[in-house]
């Protein structure tokens, strides 16, 4: 029935609800408007250093708190709306398209509530690199780049393609994107790690089952005024013709370059745009980027005493199994999906959700 269908839906966001006003009162929002506001109404307020940042979380947290009061309300009013036409059939079909809109942003909602990094909200560099494995993880790779692709058009998140290096028989050795939007980085920052396939290989001949393994990094492009300047004796750049997908240009002159911090041996390429010069500037904002993670890594690595691991066994966050049965597991928050081609279609919110609560 019907009733039963729509009641399963509220009782499935639940928890959801319950987690956002857990998480709503812990971070004392409505303590922090209240404050901000009475700040802001002070006749003196003009005067004051802070202002303008004042002003800006103020507009961000009646923003969320907007949202927050309506979803709350709205679920309230769903629960309410079902006991009262539970047994009208055409009251509950008219509803049914508010209820899944509500569901959605629930969802939408939570997440958001959970990326409170500054960080978060900034555009980022999603860098794969091929590993152990040859041709199969150079394949691997390839179908990691189309999953990111999905998964970004399924979040509006928009994608550019900076650097590609084609694998020598199939796939691809790397790959970077830079991709930009709303929470771009935050809702991407749980894919870093270390992604393991195991599968029936479409290159063997005898059908054998191959472990392959490809790395992901996630970088958070960062502001000018944040990141220490880069002296020129410690770089060095070379440039090349660029390969791959392109315009009629791309294979025609020497605007591909590739950047190497010296002390560091952090390497980034760019060959996407059509003038060196332009790829020098993004080669340089994916360097400084990099070279501020590796920072903030080393200072996180000090603290709990963890080394960097290898792609390799042991060392994935992720495992996509597609024989000899079909399994993804995060064995980070031990999450799994039976649907991998779902999964590999870009459906990863959830995996993505889930390591954010933790």
């Amino acid at each position: 029935m019907l009733i039963d269908d729509l009641r399963q839906q509220l009782k499935d966001v639940e928890p959801d609800i319950q987690t956002i006003k857990v998480f709503w009162k812990n971070a004392k929002i409505e303590t922090e408007f209240e404050q901000l506001t009475q700040t802001e109404n002070q006749e003196d307020f003009w005067k004051h250093p802070g202002q303008i940042a004042i002003s800006k979380r103020l507009t961000a947290i009646k923003t969320q708190r907007e949202a927050y009061n309506s979803i709350v309300s709205s679920y309230e009013e769903a629960l309410e709306l079902l006991d009262l036409f539970e047994e009208d059939e055409a009251e509950l079909k008219k509803i049914t398209p508010e209820l899944a809109h509500l569901c959605r942003n629930v969802k939408k909602f939570k997440i958001e509530l959970l990326l409170k990094n500054p960080e978060d909200k900034n555009a980022c560099f999603l860098s794969i690199n091929a590993g152990a494995g040859g041709t199969e993880s150079q394949d691997w790779a390839s179908m990691l780049l189309r999953m990111y692709t999905r998964f970004c058009e399924r979040e509006r998140l928009k994608t550019d393609l900076i650097d590609f290096q084609a694998g020598e028989e199939a796939g691809i050795k790397s790959a970077t994107l830079y991709v930009t939007g709303k929470n771009a980085y935050g809702l991407l920052k749980a894919e870093n790690g270390v992604h393991r396939l195991v599968r029936i290989s479409p290159f063997d001949s005898n059908k054998r089952r191959h472990t392959s393994f490809s790395s992901v990094t996630i970088t958070p492009e960062l502001p000018e005024v944040e990141l220490a300047p880069i002296e020129p004796k410690d770089l060095r750049i070379d440039t090349y013709r660029a390969s791959g997908a392109g315009g009629q240009h791309i294979n025609k002159t020497d605007s591909a370059v590739r950047m190497t911090h010296i002390p560091t041996n952090i390497v980034v390429q760019c060959q996407n745009q059509r003038s060196q010069i332009q790829n020098r500037e993004t080669a340089m904002k994916m360097l400084r980027a990099k070279l501020a993670q590796k920072q903030r890594e080393e200072e996180e690595a000090k603290k709990s005493n963890v080394e960097k691991k290898k792609i390799e066994w042991g060392s994935q966050i992720r495992s996509y199994v597609l024989h000899p049965y079909k399994m993804v597991k995060d064995h980070r928050t031990s999450f799994e999906s039976s649907q991998p081609d779902l999964v590999l279609d870009g459906d990863l919110i959830e995996f993505i959700e889930r390591f954010l609560v933790i």
